[in-house]
């Protein structure tokens, strides 16, 4: 397949007469990735991942949360000192000293963040929303004295009150924030929601927005793309969709997705299945073996139909191919393997059987306890090759 071939384009997002999407990615992997219960990377992981991610070309790692101990403010400074291409950034609530920490990190920039819900504001913090707000203000007024960048962010901002978050957000302005961002802290937001919300927004500030999307109704990825479209800038994600409870958007999922539907190609999403491995490996969370992008079964086909028409072009049942992800075909036979299928793959193995030979494999096949999970390639060379000699 050639490269102008490797994926199908949704031709029909063009009726939708959308302005060029303007964005950003801000993988947080290293910070919200690292928050999924019983994750913690080392330094050597982090360093790894942070290297990782700046060849795939997002523009920018939030490397930790600093004060959460002396040595990940240590890596989190380290990682910020690499050298990268990306711009580095890391999380600090709104108090002076949790900003200390953060300029001393020389990231580019921190993220603030306070809760405006009236459920966080009763229940977390115990205070009014002017006294949190006061608070944030003189955090992020402290790190532009120190020359460092500003995204405010709006943690459960999409369970708190519209014209709150339009106040909040214009009256940052006046502080220089670089950034507003839209937590969507619980994953309550659908695509309507998300594109209604950051158009709102949009009405009233000048600042770039963010939208930082959580997947528990499993709308993450799509709530982002939707943000996208009404004109979000910097757009928020984990690798393999880690994070706490039902995880973050996922990079891999969004990268790829702005390529089929958007025609943005500049991120190499070839390293992105070594990336879900080292992720994999780090957390020890194995993402579900149909996740889309790299799961297992991504690129793997059994239905006869569908094999049959792989073997000729592979377009007919792959929106990409597994090239453009990093990733392998595999053709699996078992219960629903036909002739011409079985015929391909075999071929394929440098193997020529007569068709008296392929109904014998063929039944062996259909028979084999083995074909429950499909038969292992290993399994089927044996069976091919025994078929050969005799």
């Amino acid at each position: 397949m050639s490269e102008v071939e490797a994926y199908s384009r949704n031709k029909l997002i063009d009726y939708l007469n959308l302005p060029p999407l303007d964005i950003e990615i801000c993988d947080v992997t290293l910070r919200d990735g690292e928050q999924t219960p019983g994750v913690v990377f080392t330094r050597d992981e982090k360093i790894a991942l942070a290297t990782e991610l700046d060849n795939v070309g997002v523009e920018i790692i939030e490397a930790g949360f600093p004060v959460v101990s002396p040595a990940e403010k240590d890596i989190v400074k380290e990682i910020s000192n690499m050298g990268l291409n990306a711009k580095t950034c890391c999380l600090a609530r709104s108090k002076i000293s949790d900003v200390e920490t953060a300029v001393d990190c020389d990231v580019d920039f921190i993220s603030i963040f306070i809760a405006m819900s009236d459920l966080h504001l009763k229940h977390k913090y115990h205070k009014s929303y002017d006294e949190m707000f006061t608070s944030a203000m003189s955090a992020i007024e402290y790190a532009k004295d120190h020359g460092v960048g500003v995204r405010f962010a709006a943690e459960d901002g999409t369970r708190t009150d519209v014209d709150v978050l339009k106040k909040a957000f214009v009256a940052a302005e006046d502080y220089k924030v670089d950034y507003v961002s839209i937590a969507d802290t619980i994953g309550i937001l659908n695509p309507s929601t998300a594109y209604y919300l950051v158009s709102e927004i949009k009405k009233v500030v000048h600042t770039p927005i963010c939208i930082h999307c959580h997947n528990d109704l499993g709308l993450a990825t799509a709530n982002t793309l939707a943000a996208a479209e009404a004109g979000a800038k910097q757009l928020h994600t984990t690798v393999n969709a880690i994070g706490e409870r039902a995880g973050n958007a996922s990079l891999e999922e969004l990268l790829v997705a702005l390529r089929v539907q958007y025609g943005i190609e500049r991120y190499d999403t070839t390293r992105l299945t070594k990336l879900s491995k080292m992720v994999n490996e780090f957390s020890g969370i194995k993402p579900a073996i149909n996740k889309a992008i790299v799961g297992e079964h991504t690129f793997s086909h059994e239905s006869g139909i569908h094999v049959c028409a792989i073997l000729e072009e592979p377009r007919t049942y792959e929106l990409f191919s597994p090239e453009m992800v990093g990733g392998e075909r595999h053709l699996i036979v078992g219960k629903h393997t036909g002739m011409k299928a079985l015929k391909g793959i075999v071929k394929s193995m440098g193997y020529e059987l007569e068709k008296e030979q392929l109904c014998v494999l063929l039944d062996k096949i259909k028979n084999c306890t083995e074909a429950k999970k499909g038969i292992p390639p290993s399994r089927l060379d044996e069976m091919v090759a025994d078929l050969s000699r005799n």
